[in-house]
């Protein structure tokens, strides 16, 4: 899977790991929905973190689909908000 963070550019993942993800996933649509302005910072950063540790970075010229788009770390609660579905922001 590929994956793009906002503002960063993309990694490839392995699918293996959405399940590790999904977990912090589910933490920060809670964080969101409760208005939790330091958790959602704490737990954004630790997903964003978890992608580029366990993904593999692509070049920066590499033009591949994205299957999932992050927000950039530096994005609001409001903004997370919109990129927000049912499942949270990876689906499954």
């Amino acid at each position: 899977m590929i994956v793009r963070i906002m503002g960063e550019g993309q990694v490839r993942l392995d699918d293996s790991h959405l399940t590790e993800l999904n977990k912090l996933d589910e933490e920060l649509l809670v964080e969101v929905e409760s208005g939790d302005g330091p958790g959602f910072r704490r737990t954004l950063h630790a997903l964003l973190d978890k992608v580029r540790e366990l993904g593999t970075p692509l070049p920066d010229d590499a033009l591949e689909p994205s299957e999932l788009i992050l927000p950039s770390p530096d994005a609001s609660l409001e903004k997370v908000r919109e990129f927000l579905h049912e499942e949270g922001l990876i689906p499954g």
